[in-house]
């Protein structure tokens, strides 16, 4: 009895030891993830709109190689198929971000220009009204809202879509910064009448 104890031990860590042995490195798989990544470090969309899955493809990536150092290959390539996975989610991601951009920023700049006429007629008209405004501040609020849009076109039409959006926003709120003022001393010249 202790005999066949003895011969099957040996037997499991021969074959153990054989199995050891014979494992591969993961070559091919570990090459496909460091391609997969690297794509989605290059891709811009990616990076500006699916950083945080871009970071977990970089760190699958670094398990992947520690692992393969370490000669746990099973391991390793299970990591390599998460980093490709990550990489590949990251590019749709990116897609899909900048999709979503590209509308936010088509919505946004195509409502600046009606609006900077808009503001323009309404100090035209607070001027003309005599209304106790600083027209020298209002100018140079308009000057600079005016100037926050054209930038806002050109940064859309460069497909610079989050800078469009940041210059839109600016832009926008000083308009309407601008006519609330016009509003107000609307309402309280009318009220002293």
């Amino acid at each position: 009895m202790k005999l066949h104890i003895a011969i099957f031990a040996c037997f499991a860590l021969i074959t153990g030891l054989f199995a050891a042995s014979c494992a591969k490195e993961p070559v091919e798989e570990m090459n496909n993830a460091a391609e997969a990544v690297t794509r989605a470090e290059n891709d811009i969309d990616a990076i500006t709109f699916a950083g945080s899955t871009v970071a977990r493809a970089r760190e699958a990536l670094a398990q992947m190689y520690n692992e393969a150092a370490s000669k746990r290959y099973d391991s390793a390539k299970s990591y390599a198929a998460e980093a490709i996975a990550a990489a590949e989610r990251a590019i749709s991601e990116g897609r899909t971000g900048a999709a979503r951009a590209h509308d936010e920023a088509f919505a946004l700049v195509s409502e600046l220009r009606p609006l900077a006429e808009e503001t323009r007629q309404g100090i035209d008209a607070a001027h003309s009204a005599g209304l106790p405004l600083d027209f020298n501040s209002v100018e140079r609020d308009y000057i600079a809202a005016y100037s926050n849009s054209e930038q806002a076109h050109e940064a859309y039409s460069d497909n610079q879509y989050q800078e469009a959006l940041r210059l839109g926003r600016a832009a926008r709120s000083e308009f309407i910064d601008i006519n609330q003022q016009i509003s107000l001393v609307a309402m309280e010249a009318s009220r002293t009448k």
